[in-house]
This record gives structure tokens, sequence and C-alpha cells, in this order.
């Protein structure tokens, strides 16, 4: 299958990322929290493709409110929630997305990173990350509320591993509620952003 979607110079990053994901979290690795095997799924989803994204005013690391709403009619965005903070896998996943930046602009996409952490924590976790170029929000209370609502809130109280592309007329076009041992593949979600152009 011939995927013209991205330049073949990209494809060499979707080689890389594992190695320089794991290579930005290295200087941290002896603070994460190393979970164990886990549960892959313990949710069940209340939204579907196709359902109008439930709305959400979230706080970010500098204490400003972020609604998906504002983003309505100007940008796709695409939420990626993880788990908690401090743990491996979260560790690796969201400095991955600094590499790709350039991607989701091409897609017309922001992307906005949320944790059911207290915002002190992602504060400190997110500095020995590295900086990030999206915007971290913090559904930690009430506690898991907006995970609650899009039905990936887990029995321990973390939230799934789950990504949910809305498009700029506020509709789900894409849920991957993963694995939350393993990071999601970026390749799939970048495929599932070109679809928003067909």
């Amino acid at each position: 299958m011939k995927r013209k979607w991205i330049p073949g110079l990209v494809w060499m990053v979707f080689l890389l990322l594992p190695a320089a994901a794991a290579a930005l979290s290295a200087a941290f690795k002896d603070t994460v929290y190393n979970v164990g095997n886990l549960k892959p799924i313990d949710s069940t989803l209340k939204v579907k493709v196709g359902d109008r994204a439930p709305d959400f005013t979230l706080l970010d690391l500098a204490g400003n409110r972020v609604s998906l709403s504002d983003f309505k009619g100007k940008k796709n965005v695409v939420l990626s929630f993880i788990p908690a903070a401090w743990t491996p896998v979260c560790s690796d996943q969201w400095p991955g997305y600094n590499i790709v930046r350039d991607l989701f602009e091409a897609h017309d996409a922001v992307l906005l990173g949320i944790s059911v952490d207290n915002i002190p924590t992602l504060y400190a976790w997110t500095r020995q990350m590295g900086r990030l170029w999206f915007p971290v929000l913090s559904d930690f209370w009430p506690h898991g509320a907006v995970a609650r609502r899009y039905g990936i809130l887990r029995s321990d109280g973390t939230s799934e591993r789950a990504l949910f592309i809305v498009d700029k007329k506020g509709i789900l076009r894409y849920i991957d509620v993963h694995d939350i041992n393993k990071r999601p593949k970026l390749e799939d979600l970048m495929q599932a952003l070109e679809k928003l152009r067909e």
C-alpha cells in the first residue's frame, strides 16, 4: 500500500521514535515508578465514533482554563489520556509527540494531554521530561470527571491510555482505548488524522 500522506523522510521518524522517546525519558528513569503489568482495559467506553465529543474545561499547568469547545471551528483536536505521571509508558509516550509536532500541525491538529494527576505532580513530571509543546491538563478534581464522561476511568482511579480525535465540528472521528501497558502507534494516529482530509 502506497503511503502518500507522509513524506519518505518522515518515515524515518517512525522508525526512530521508540529509541528517541526512550532517550528523552532516560534522564529520569530512576524516578519512574514501575507499575508492572496491568489489566489491558478496565473500563466501559461511553462514546463512539460519530458522537459529539463531550465538552470539558480543565486547568493547564499554568492555571489557565482550557475547553474542548475553544477549538471548535478552528482546529482538529487529539485528546491523549494517560494513566498516571511518573510511570514508564507514559514517560515515553508524551516526549515522543515532541518529535512529530510538525505532523500534527500539517493535519491542522492540536494535541491536549490529559491526566487524572494533580497540577503539582504534572508540573514536576513534565519538567523532568523536558518541555512539551502541547498543553497538559489536569482531570484531578472532581477526580477523573472527564475520563468518566468518556468512559475511560479505571476502577483504580487512573484513566485508560486512550486517544480520541475530535474534528473541527466537535465530532469524534477516531477512538483508540489502548492496552495500558503499551504505547499507541503514532502511525495509526497519523493515518486517522489523514482521513479527516477525505
